[in-house]
């Protein structure tokens, strides 16, 4: 649970759930209360992260494993009152399935009717393991509720979980911080260069000691003779 994707070349992925089967394909499950948590083009980020990660070096693409990436959601977030979406890429011109291997389901828990879907839903939302339809559930569940064991074991997630979090806000905080500091300095050097402009200095001049592109200097020369 909560594993971190880093990408060092772009957006970096906290997946709620990853896991493995014994056939080697990989599951990533996204628990989405809101419906902008699950957007289309966040499941095709997902996907495509889980390729870059578990696809080494000197590997071939044929052993690149068979990847599904799960939303549940509260609402039915695709709008067709279905209770499963099974998306896959498929040959527009035949509508036969491109069989890359990966797949992509999201899973209306609005659905909470008595096949094996609908009751895996209805223990999502139960709070009592008596009345869960699934042991596995009820067994983890009368575990961390109703055990000493069990309940030092869930402040313990619930304290890490706490400690990553704040983390995480401390290191958007820095990045604001960053963010709200360059476009300052950014605006002075433009008060800057405005300056040394209507005081008649060149081109030149005013790029070496504004430290803006000559490129940007220009534009506000030229903004300035207009």
């Amino acid at each position: 649970i909560q594993s971190f994707i880093q990408n060092i070349y772009g957006h970096s992925s906290q997946l709620d759930i990853l896991a493995q089967d014994s056939e080697g394909r990989y599951f990533n499950v996204e628990v989405q209360r809101s419906d902008e948590g699950a957007p289309a083009r966040r499941a095709r980020f997902y996907s495509s992260i889980l390729d870059t990660h578990f696809l080494q070096p000197g590997k071939l693409y044929e052993e690149l494993p068979d990847t599904y990436v799960i939303f549940i959601t509260e609402n039915d977030v695709l709008h067709d009152n279905l209770p499963l979406y099974n998306i896959r890429r498929r040959i527009d011109e035949n509508a036969k399935c491109f069989e890359d291997g990966s797949r992509i389901i999201y899973v209306n828990s609005q659905r909470r009717d008595n096949t094996a879907l609908g009751k895996l839903m209805q223990d999502l939302y139960c709070t009592e393991p008596k009345n869960l339809h699934y042991h596995e559930f009820a067994e983890r569940m009368e575990f961390l509720k109703y055990s000493k064991e069990g309940e030092e074991k869930m402040t313990d997630v619930i304290e890490e979980y706490a400690a990553r979090k704040a983390e995480a806000l401390a290191k958007e905080a820095v990045k604001e911080a960053a963010k709200k500091a360059e476009k300052k300095e950014q605006a002075n050097r433009i008060e800057l260069a405005q300056g040394l402009l209507a005081d008649g200095m060149s081109i030149e001049f005013t790029v070496r000691h504004s430290k803006l592109t000559e490129a940007e200097v220009r534009e506000l020369a030229s903004k300035l003779s207009a």
